[in-house]
């Protein structure tokens, strides 16, 4: 069950503009918060339809507004016009693989300040400290956990300064 709540953050606010969060009360009666995002944008970037599926829905459910890129070109693309809170990110796709992508939004001032969390089944400590010296400000190896992964995205997104 959830109950609404208000959160302090810059960045969490409904539609109608009311600060939003809620709490999730877990079978024994263990509560732990869990942010709702309603008007915070998340771009996804994967050439796997079923990967696309799983994050949209995941995303959707915790209020997230989702778009998607099917390619690393069609991402920095999406990147910069529609300017996303957060870029989830697989690193190999077609055109331009997630490791360009990075470089490519973090050398962009318009685009640099969006936190960016690359997906791979590269997971290899060469491999994830190659997604982070490029620029991304977290690495998650397939197979994820979803839930695991919508609290790396709080996480980055409430570290964001305000503002940005």
């Amino acid at each position: 069950m959830l109950y609404p709540l208000s959160y302090e953050g810059p960045w969490l606010r409904g539609r109608d503009g009311r600060r939003v969060s809620v709490v999730r009360v877990a079978a024994g009666g263990h509560a732990y918060h869990d942010l709702v995002a309603d008007d915070v944008k998340v771009l996804l970037v994967d050439d796997d339809p079923v990967i696309l599926k799983l994050l949209q829905v995941n995303f959707e459910m915790e209020g997230y507004t989702v778009m998607m890129a099917n390619d690393g070109l069609e991402g920095v693309e999406m990147a910069r016009s529609k300017r996303p809170d957060i870029v989830l990110c697989d690193i190999m796709m077609p055109k331009m693989d997630g490791l360009e992508v990075t470089r490519a939004l973090k050398a962009d001032e318009e685009t640099r300040g969006i936190p960016i969390i690359l997906l791979s089944a590269r997971a290899q400590a060469f491999d994830i400290q190659e997604g982070k010296d490029v620029g991304a400000d977290d690495y998650v190896t397939k197979p994820f956990d979803p839930l695991e992964l919508l609290d790396r995205v709080k996480d980055l997104l409430e570290a964001r300064p305000p503002g940005s």
